[in-house]
């Protein structure tokens, strides 16, 4: 019997959905004993507020029994404009609360070319979630703290936005360890394509930032 079992829906765009994120920590709660159900809605590119106008969300929210909500904004509106991010975030907490869920926000990395603007992205999501009381995923830090590690796998993918393998694990294990309240390091889930040196050291960046 599991440990601890979760639903949880996603709202995102390709950075939630690249190498199938959702599944990747529902293979962690696995390898510890605990149950992921999980849903997942996304769209290329898509904002939060393109999820809102076309309804399906709050139609799943209000009948889905999740126990979290994990929104995952447009990567470059907490830079371009916070604001409006804001106000994104506040529509969906609404409904969630409603829902009898909790609000969870899935902070997002900086490009690989733009390193400087991780500290927007950082604030936008950390004020919102202060604000209405979420459930921070700082994924976006622990990306900031791992890429200077000399010897590293690559995060970024080619185009210098999207997740690698590694990178999703990454984002995957500090997913895990927020909303299950438990260590990555040395979970036993593999990964085909992931060397197991380089997720003993992706365990360890992301239990640092949720043990803080």
């Amino acid at each position: 019997m599991a440990k601890r079992s979760l639903r949880i829906l996603f709202i995102g765009n390709s950075f939630t959905a690249r190498n199938n994120l959702p599944d990747m920590v529902a293979k962690l709660a696995m390898a510890d004993g605990n149950r992921l159900d999980h849903q997942l809605i996304t769209a290329g590119g898509a904002s939060l507020r393109m999820h809102w106008n076309k309804g399906v969300a709050q139609k799943l929210i209000a009948d889905g029994r999740f126990d979290f909500v994990v929104l995952q904004e447009q990567s470059t509106l907490p830079i371009k404009n916070p604001k409006r991010m804001r106000e994104n975030v506040l529509l969906f907490d609404s409904a969630i609360k409603a829902s009898g869920a909790k609000t969870a926000l899935y902070m997002t990395w900086a490009r690989q070319h733009a390193p400087q603007t991780q500290q927007q992205i950082t604030d936008a999501y950390t004020k919102i979630a202060k604000e209405i009381g979420a459930t921070l995923i700082p994924a976006g830090v622990a990306w900031e703290k791992f890429l200077d590690k000399p010897t590293r796998p690559a995060l970024h993918d080619r185009d210098q936005s999207h997740p690698t393998l590694a990178g999703s694990y990454l984002a995957a294990c500090v997913i895990y360890a927020v909303l299950f309240k438990i260590s990555p390091s040395s979970n036993a889930a593999i990964f085909e394509g992931l060397d197991p040196s380089d997720a003993t050291a992706i365990q360890a960046v992301a239990f640092r930032q949720i043990a803080r």
